[in-house]
């Protein structure tokens, strides 16, 4: 159960961080981390960070850095100066010389945070992409911004299980792949399109698994966490 474990990462979309500072203490045993997004750094800070990294498990700093290339430098390397991170994301979509500045702003320390990038949003299929002017299927889009974030030096993206076996042939084994938009089988997709069971998306190959609400909204977090990770564990 702790190779499970240390494969889950768990959103902690909260707009406070006392209730995230709670659920993180109740299952800080069982995930590898914590995911702190827009809504919460927005709201808290870098304290968020601060705190929620006590709790042992690390930090995955999902804020999608998309600017242009100095003020995204800057953002990398004051986000890579906090306690515990351990991943942090730009947007693909920011481009190749963005993406490259990135990079050459992460320390130069073996135990640095790892860069990966967003690629296409899991709320996002083909209609809403040919509705901003991206032409194609997901999946094809997504394979080429990997191949981008590949060639800018990143250590990996964030992809849906449905793109997993397409960037794996684009990209190789050892390039990291965080999988969102995970929901147990009967979960409410809420506002996501490209989902995947967490047993679907560790079978597709991924290294992470992100799963927020069907936890953090769940009338029992920890069992709800547990049987995830139960199912994780069914599929390795």
């Amino acid at each position: 159960m702790a190779r499970a474990a240390s494969q889950l990462i768990v959103a902690l979309d909260y707009d406070r961080l006392a209730p995230a500072a709670l659920l993180a203490r109740r299952l800080a045993d069982h995930v590898g981390m914590f995911k702190i997004g827009a809504q919460l750094f927005t709201a808290e800070g870098p304290a968020a960070v601060e705190r929620l990294a006590g709790h042992g498990p690390g930090i995955f700093l999902d804020l999608k850095y998309h600017d242009i290339p100095n003020t995204v430098a800057g953002a990398v390397a004051a986000a890579s100066s906090l306690p515990g991170v351990r991943l942090m994301t730009v947007h693909a979509l920011g481009g190749m010389e963005m993406m490259q500045a990135a990079v050459r702003a992460l320390p130069k320390s073996r135990g640095r945070p790892r860069l990966i990038a967003v690629t296409i949003l899991t709320s996002m299929d083909s209609a809403a992409l040919r509705r901003v002017g991206i032409a194609g299927p997901p999946t094809d889009r997504v394979a080429k911004l990997a191949w981008m974030a590949q060639e800018a030096g990143l250590d990996g993206v964030v992809a849906s299980a449905h793109e997993i076996p397409l960037v794996r042939r684009t990209c190789g084994k050892d390039f990291l792949i965080v999988s969102p938009g995970v929901r147990p089988a009967g979960a409410l997709r809420g506002d996501q399109s490209r989902v995947a069971t967490p047993a679907e998306a560790i079978r597709a190959g991924a290294d992470y698994i992100v799963v927020g609400r069907p936890i953090t909204a769940a009338r029992d977090p920890l069992a709800a966490t547990e049987a995830i990770l139960e199912e994780i564990a069914s599929a390795l």
